[in-house]
């Protein structure tokens, strides 16, 4: 693949974030990057956790029968294999480079347990949310194995992983119409650097897990994510890497939206919100979940 350069204005880098270490499901220790407190920042992000640990106690208990209303989660496990169940029935195996996309919708409740004693486990799950109109949508899931993710290598030796999107011609593994999401994951050796034409609208960042990576001079270390600043005129992002890093790159049309969240709810009103904390108490999630 051709490597033209295809950005003339590349955005600076905002700020860097550490993110913050808490627990979640049964007592999983997760590094949560994307907080509440960025959701308006980063619209139409509402949240973007990364597990990684060679701890079993660290994972193993999982994220046990949980709901969900109002927006997608997608989950991207590096290495490692996590069994999910949810609600209407469907049963999968989340295996190493694989994708989960699940729209919620009008509401799910469903499970993710690991499915190894020991090891490696690590991935990430990015929450995406959903435009009003289609917050009470028929719930809908796919699972992607590694082999069926869109890939393509520069010829500087980038490797890049297509989640969503598009990049440089080649089109991901799922679209959004309104919220235009971009999910790349890109392996950059030392010595490289990328482009990615986004459109001056779009809110974008990356989360560096492996190496450092270096945009408009300023680094970006492992664990760290940098939120690109959305300067006028700016027609895409440069990343550099003088010795090799490993990132995710996000990026999405805001909705600009009221956001009402009540812990895995996450609607436009407060009264939508409690209709959600109602409708779950009557048991009345997820029996039409579609694959």
């Amino acid at each position: 693949m051709s490597d033209i350069t295809t950005v003339n204005k590349p955005r600076a880098v905002e700020r860097v974030i550490a993110g913050q270490a808490v627990m979640d499901g049964a007592g999983v220790k997760i590094n949560r990057v994307l907080t509440q407190q960025l959701q308006r920042r980063l619209d139409p992000f509402l949240m973007l956790d990364n597990f990684a640990s060679d701890k079993p106690n660290d994972y193993i208990a999982g994220f046990p029968e949980h709901p969900h209303r109002g927006f997608e989660t997608v989950s991207y496990m590096i290495t490692g294999r996590m069994r999910h169940k949810d609600s209407a029935g469907h049963e999968g195996l989340l295996t190493s480079g694989g994708v989960q996309w699940m729209t919620a919708g009008s509401g799910v409740i469903h499970s993710e347990m690991p499915e190894q004693e020991e090891g490696v486990m690590e991935g990430f799950q990015l929450w995406l949310n959903l435009p009003a109109r289609d917050k009470m949508r028929t719930p809908w899931y796919r699972d992607f194995t590694s082999s069926e993710i869109p890939r393509y290598t520069t010829e500087a030796g980038v490797a890049v992983q297509v989640i969503a999107g598009e990049s440089h011609g080649v089109t991901g593994a799922v679209q959004r119409e309104l919220t235009e999401p971009l999910y790349l994951d890109i392996d950059l050796p030392a010595g490289a650097s990328f482009e990615q034409p986004l459109p001056p609208g779009h809110n974008a960042f990356i989360y560096t897990f492996r190496g450092e990576v270096q945009v408009d001079g300023k680094a970006v270390p492992a664990l760290r994510m940098a939120i690109f600043a959305n300067t006028p005129g700016s027609d895409g992002v440069r990343i550099e890497a003088p010795e090799g890093g490993r990132v995710i790159f996000v990026a999405g049309q805001p909705l600009n939206e009221p956001i009402a969240q009540y812990g895995p709810f996450v609607m436009n009103t407060q009264a939508e919100v409690f209709q959600a904390v109602q409708d779950f108490r009557e048991g009345k999630f997820g029996e039409t979940a579609a694959q």
